[in-house]
């Protein structure tokens, strides 16, 4: 039986979507956007110096190395690692999205500009997967993808289809914490 990989990758990632993140994400208010469940946790945050990442009025929490332990991230931290660092970057190194880096991102400061951001980068993410044909997910990812360049482009589809789910999960953790308090 032949297999559709193109089906099967968008359809894993559609149905964790669809079904168990974005419904559950609806109603976000900037309250949890922001929430810090711990002290020092990390977060978007006004910005308050050119020299800190980001290109608008906001900035992201980001040290590197990265210290041990990590800091707690908000659900703003994370929403805002998956707009860039997930979809956006591969987006416009893959599928013709606007260029960005975690240096040049205008972070969104409010819930429902981050959620609106989400919805347009899920989008054109799953749409640019569903381009993909057997020997499109076959070919090496490029220099885009740094030390994972020769992978085959399947590779990288995993690896940010494991990142949403996971970070997501996060997400709706941090949600389900908020509401508990």
């Amino acid at each position: 039986m032949a297999v559709n990989w193109t089906k099967e990758l968008t359809d894993q990632l559609d149905f964790h979507w669809n079904i168990h993140t974005r419904p559950k994400l609806e109603g976000l208010t900037d309250d949890e956007y922001l929430w810090e469940p711990v002290p020092d946790c990390w977060t978007v945050r006004p910005r308050k110096s050119d020299s800190e990442p980001g290109s608008g009025p906001f900035t992201i929490d980001f040290a590197f190395p990265e210290p041990t332990p990590p800091p707690v991230t908000t659900i703003a931290w994370r929403l805002n690692h998956v707009l860039v660092g997930v979809l956006g970057m591969r987006s416009a190194s893959h599928f013709g999205g606007p260029a960005m880096t975690y240096d040049d991102y205008p972070y969104p400061g409010t819930a429902a500009e981050a959620m609106s951001l989400l919805d347009e980068y899920y989008a054109r993410w799953v749409e640019g997967v569903k381009s993909l044909d057997d020997e499109a997910l076959a070919r090496s990812c490029g220099p885009a993808e740094g030390p994972y360049a020769e992978y085959p482009m399947a590779t990288l589809v995993l690896h940010i289809h494991r990142e949403m789910i996971h970070h997501c999960a996060e997400v709706l953790l941090l949600r389900d914490l908020y509401r508990s308090r």
